[in-house]
């Protein structure tokens, strides 16, 4: 099945509202987890650099059919409806397989 991944970076406005940032990230995770329970294969997370800093934006992998059912699972994430991120939708592929 095709894999996809999502890219994002909280908007900088957001950075200042810890308590609404802090709301809306536990939303996304309960999220995730309801849909691992469904059988969806997502698994979301985010970037830290060297010093195991976070800064570098979140990443989210999904399995779907194709780009367009990634898309529509995507835009229910609450980060996304929230708006609180920017983010970008890619289907990945492996160089590895024909």
């Amino acid at each position: 099945m095709p894999l996809f991944v999502k890219t994002e970076f909280i908007k900088k406005k957001y950075f200042l509202n810890f308590n609404l940032r802090k709301l809306i990230i536990q939303e996304h995770i309960d999220w995730v987890k309801k849909l691992k329970n469904k059988g969806v294969h997502i698994n979301s997370g985010f970037l830290i650099n060297n010093q195991k800093k976070p800064g570098g934006g979140g990443l989210l992998t999904i399995e779907c059919e194709n780009y367009f059912e990634a898309e529509k699972i995507i835009k229910s994430d609450p980060m996304v409806k929230n708006n609180i991120v920017d983010w970008k939708l890619h289907e990945w592929i492996d160089i590895t397989k024909n």
